[in-house]
């Protein structure tokens, strides 16, 4: 039985977390992200899409 294609996204940091609220400094760190430039492949599920939508201001996103 073939395994199903799970759809996935690319998460990039943009901006830093310097003099944000602790929770979205704490988000960036949950999707992966703790550094300026860097950038995750995560699966796309309703909850990655909240985190992201939190930091929304300080990531960009790519469907892959």
């Amino acid at each position: 039985m073939a395994a199903a294609k799970k759809n996935m996204i690319k998460v990039t940091q943009t901006g830093s977390p310097i003099r944000r609220e602790k929770g979205q400094r704490q988000t960036l760190i949950g999707l992966g992200l703790n550094k300026m430039s860097r950038t995750v492949e995560l699966e796309d599920t309703p909850e990655i899409r909240g985190m992201i939508k939190k930091v929304q201001h300080m990531v960009e996103v790519q469907d892959s």
